[in-house]
C-alpha cells in the first residue's frame, strides 16, 4: 500500500495522544501504509509548513495554540470550523487543505457517553476565550443553551466568542477569572466569578496549569464539570469536583470522539471506536505519550 501520511500539530506537542489514537484506528482498519506523527510548529509556522508538504499527507490534525491559525491557512472550510471560527483537523483535498471542526462532536460525544443532563442543565460557563471554547459554546448551542457565562483571564481575548454567540443567537455574560484581584473597569458591573462557577454545566477550556484557582472552588452534587485537558491525568480540576460530588468528565473521553470524528474525515470509513479507546486508556489508564 503506498505511504499515505497525518500527524498532529501544535505547540507544544509532545504530551499529545492523537498518534495513540489514530495509529490504532489504521491498524484496525488495515490502513497499513498510513502513518502519524506529532509535529512542533506555532501559529505563524503552520501555512508555510502546509505549503511544503506533497501529495503524500492525507490529514493533519490540529491542537492548541494553531487551531484559528489553520482555518485561516485553509483553502476551504467546512460550515462548523467557518461558524466556529477555528479547525482541529486539515483535510487534503483537490482543491488544497479543507479545514474541519470535530471538537464540538468530541464534547458532545463524551456528555452523551457520560450520561450527563447537560441538555437539560439550566444554565452553563465556559473556561477560556480559544478556539476550544468557541467549540464549547456550539456544543452548548446543539445542547439549546441560550446564555453563557465566559470566564476569562483577558477580556479582550473574549471578542470573538462573543461574535460567535451573536451568531448563534445566544448571549453570553463575560467574569473575572478567579484569583485576578479586584474589579477593574473591563470588568465593572459584572456578576462575580463564583456566580459562574456555581453554573450547572462547566466547560473548561484551559491549560491544566492554569486551574490552580478553581481546585479549591466549591463544587457541587448536582453540577457537571467536564474539564477537556487530559495532561496529567487525571487533571486536578477533575479530582477535585468529583471529590466534591460533581459529575466529573475529563479530557480523555473528549479527546477520544473528536479523534473518531477525524478518523472518519481522514480515512472515509467508520472509526474503530472501540480499538482507539482501549489504546488510550488501557486498563483504564491513559496510555503513555
Amino acid at each position: 500500500m503506498p505511504e499515505v501520511r497525518c500527524a498532529v500539530v501544535g505547540s507544544p506537542i509532545a504530551h499529545s495522544r492523537s498518534p495513540i489514537l489514530h495509529r490504532a484506528a489504521y491498524t484496525a482498519l488495515g490502513l497499513s501504509g498510513w502513518t502519524y506523527d506529532r509535529v512542533e510548529l506555532n501559529a505563524t509556522q503552520l501555512g508555510g509548513w502546509l505549503a511544503g508538504l506533497d501529495e503524500t499527507w492525507r490529514g493533519v490534525s490540529v491542537t492548541m495554540p494553531v487551531k484559528q491559525s489553520a482555518l485561516h491557512c485553509a483553502d476551504s472550510a467546512s460550515e462548523l470550523a467557518s461558524l466556529v471560527g477555528a479547525a482541529n483537523t486539515l483535510l487534503r483535498s483537490d482543491c488544497g487543505w479543507h479545514a474541519d471542526n470535530t471538537d464540538v462532536a468530541g464534547m458532545l460525544g463524551a456528555l452523551d457517553e457520560a450520561g450527563t443532563t447537560a441538555g437539560r442543565a439550566e444554565s452553563a460557563t465556559v473556561l477560556g476565550a480559544g478556539g476550544t471554547a468557541s467549540a464549547a459554546v456550539a456544543a452548548l448551542a446543539t445542547l439549546g443553551h441560550k446564555h453563557v457565562g465566559i470566564v476569562v483571564r483577558d477580556p479582550a481575548r473574549a471578542q470573538a466568542l462573543f461574535g460567535l454567540l451573536a451568531r448563534l443567537n445566544m448571549t453570553g455574560q463575560l467574569h473575572r477569572w478567579p484569583g485576578l484581584g479586584p474589579p477593574d473597569r473591563t470588568f465593572s458591573g459584572e456578576s462575580p466569578p463564583v456566580d459562574a462557577l456555581c453554573a450547572d454545566l462547566v466547560i473548561s477550556t484551559v491549560p491544566a496549569a492554569a486551574t490552580t484557582y478553581l481546585v479549591s472552588h466549591r463544587w457541587r452534587t448536582g453540577q457537571t464539570v467536564l474539564d477537556v485537558s487530559y495532561d496529567p491525568w487525571p487533571t486536578a480540576l477533575v479530582e477535585a469536583a468529583a471529590a466534591r460530588g460533581a459529575q466529573a468528565i475529563g479530557g480523555a473521553a473528549v479527546l477520544l470522539w473528536q479523534a473518531v470524528g477525524q478518523v472518519e474525515l481522514i480515512t472515509g470509513r467508520p472509526a474503530p471506536v472501540e480499538a482507539m479507546r482501549a489504546a488510550l486508556l488501557p486498563g483504564g489508564s491513559l496510555a503513555p505519550a
